[in-house]
């Protein structure tokens, strides 16, 4: 770096020349120095932008966090110094003093004591003064400072505050689990103190999420009523929590909580408020109950139970269940629909793409993960450090994953894709070129019409709900800017394990791979007739312990032509 930077001085010296005299060119190089550690700092700046959408970034927090601790610590050290010194100074004046007020007039009888006490009084007080103003916070108060414009913005802490809960209703997790950091896979196990779980109850209770507010409220005063000490009081817990309930529609709950909030604090003003329209409002409901079911006859309740007891089988059937749940039952394990005559098909083989030349004397291993959509996985595919040099590359690089705006077809961030996202080019790095070339040997489809490498790394919680690969036919102009054609196939590297999450899912038809150091999956996302096959349709699971690293190719239809010859028919 340092030869790069000579040599970048250097060139600007020669066509500066002309202007400035030789004793300048320190002038000049101190400008250049100028411009680059302020390129250097405005890239670092954009590039730690959303730390909740990359576990991979994030590890730099850590880093500066020590560095915080450190600084703190030689505070501490300098204060403690400090006040030692005024300690021994305290009693050895008290010691002093309670003699000389013994017999005040004779102690200052002595004229060494009379000057002791001119000096102490003139000089030595001023001193000590001195010393109990001194300032030792600089060092720290700087470094803070510094270090301050790289910290998490609120956005950062919202946004990891929403993977907690979104991460507890995708794997079924409660509260309690949660909070006793009692998750699967878990290495450094973490508690969550009452101030953690009432931030994340006043997080959704400012987004107008009721039942996350009970949630982690009620967690909140479990916590509370164990003797765990807070600096919240059940109060303000109790407040927030019977409104949250009462927003659920469920007034006899928010009326108990109310009354326990008053035998705490009698003169609470919105309590006694809120008792007085619970209690109103309940008898109201009460009244309408009883009148509506002395007006119903016992055919209408009969007939009303037949209808419930359909509804409820109706809500039974799994071909009901909306894309969202099928979508988080296949993150969870459940629903995968292999059965096993499907998954007797299914096979491993070494694979050599035709007798390609470059797979002859090192067939790849790969294994059917499922048959329609036809997907493939490729076992240890790529190796530890290629995977290390790709994630060199793009760590730096990472910004927050787009999505292509299906209507405009502009590249925009969106709150169900949660990772942080590189490009990464062939001619950027050998390694790079290697990967490109492999996946054109086994895939034999043409690289050069593909997209570039892209690496992604997911944050707390990170995910990319449901979505297509491909261009729909009410998208257009989805890769027009291309200029290749629509996205033919995928291919897809894991970059690591992940200790529990994390899953692809395919829920149109109840498929979900698994994420696995050093392998890869393949699939197409058009039939070869050119028509999209929507059975592609797949979403990367929320990650629930672990840091996730993947990489994809999508490959497009341009340079196809005759590697995959167009099919006759709609769906061939």
């Amino acid at each position: 770096m340092r030869s790069c930077f000579l040599k970048l001085a250097e060139e600007h010296l020669d066509w500066t020349c002309c202007f400035f005299v030789q004793g300048d060119r320190l002038r000049v190089y101190r400008m250049v120095l100028r411009w680059f550690l302020l390129s250097s700092l405005i890239h670092t700046l954009y590039a730690h932008n959303d730390f909740f959408t990359s576990i991979g970034q994030m590890t730099d927090l850590l880093y500066t966090e020590k560095d915080l601790v450190t600084s703190l610590k030689e505070y501490i050290k300098q204060e403690e110094s400090r006040l030692e010194q005024v300690k021994e100074w305290a009693e050895k004046l008290d010691s002093l003093t309670n003699t000389a007020m013994q017999d005040p007039e004779e102690f200052l009888g002595h004229p060494v004591n009379a000057f002791k006490l001119m000096k102490r009084l003139n000089s030595e007080w001023a001193d000590l003064e001195s010393l109990v103003l001194k300032d030792t916070t600089n060092g720290f108060i700087s470094n803070l400072t510094v270090q301050r414009q790289f910290f998490p913005t609120d956005e950062d802490q919202t946004g990891a505050a929403k993977a907690l809960l979104r991460l507890q209703d995708t794997y079924q997790l409660s509260a309690n689990t949660i909070s006793n950091g009692d998750l699967p896979g878990v290495v450094h196990k973490s508690r969550m103190t009452v101030e953690d779980c009432y931030e994340l109850g006043k997080i959704a209770y400012s987004d107008a999420d009721y039942y996350h507010t009970e949630l982690w409220m009620a967690q909140a005063l479990t916590q509370l009523d164990e003797g765990e000490e807070s600096t919240i009081d059940k109060v303000t817990v109790l407040d927030y929590l019977s409104y949250a309930i009462y927003q659920q529609g469920e007034l006899e709950r928010a009326l108990e909580l109310t009354r326990r909030m008053l035998k705490l604090d009698p003169n609470h003003h919105r309590a006694n408020g809120n008792l007085k329209y619970f209690e109103f409002q309940l008898e109201k409901q009460r009244k309408a109950e009883a009148e509506k079911e002395k007006e119903e006859g016992e055919g209408k309740k009969t007939e009303k139970k037949v209808l419930d007891k359909r509804d409820a089988q109706r809500k039974r059937s799994k071909n009901l269940l909306p894309e969202r749940k099928k979508y988080e039952m296949l993150c969870r394990g459940e629903g995968v629909k292999l059965t096993p005559r499907r998954q007797s098909r299914l096979f491993c083989r070494y694979f050599d793409n035709g007798h390609h030349p470059h797979l002859l004397l090192a067939p790849v291993k790969q294994e059917d993960e499922w048959d329609r959509p036809h997907i493939v996985r490729y076992h240890d595919i790529i190796s530890d450090s290629e995977i290390m040099t790709v994630k060199e590359i793009a760590k730096p690089r990472l910004r927050r994953a787009t999505i292509s705006n299906p209507i405009t077809g502009v590249l925009e961030t969106a709150p169900y894709r949660i990772s942080k996202s590189a490009w990464l080019s062939a001619y950027e790095h050998s390694t790079i070129a290697t990967i490109n070339q492999r996946i054109e040997d086994i895939t034999g489809l043409e690289m050069d019409t593909a997209e570039e490498l892209q690496v992604a790394n997911y944050g707390v919680g990170g995910q990319y709900e449901p979505h297509f690969d491909f261009g729909r036919k009410d998208e257009p102009d989805a890769f027009k800017e291309l200029g290749t054609g629509n996205r033919i196939a995928t291919w897809l590297f894991y970059m690591s394990d992940v200790s529990a999450g994390g899953a692809t899912v395919f829920p149109d038809v109840g498929a979900a791979v698994w994420p696995k150091k050093g392998t890869a999956v393949f699939w197409y996302n058009l039939f070869a007739s050119g028509e999209g096959d929507y059975s592609t349709r797949h979403a990367a699971c929320p990650v629930l312990v672990g840091n996730k690293w993947v990489s994809n190719k999508w490959i497009h239809e341009r340079g196809q032509e005759f590697r995959r010859p167009c099919g006759l028919t709609e769906m061939e």
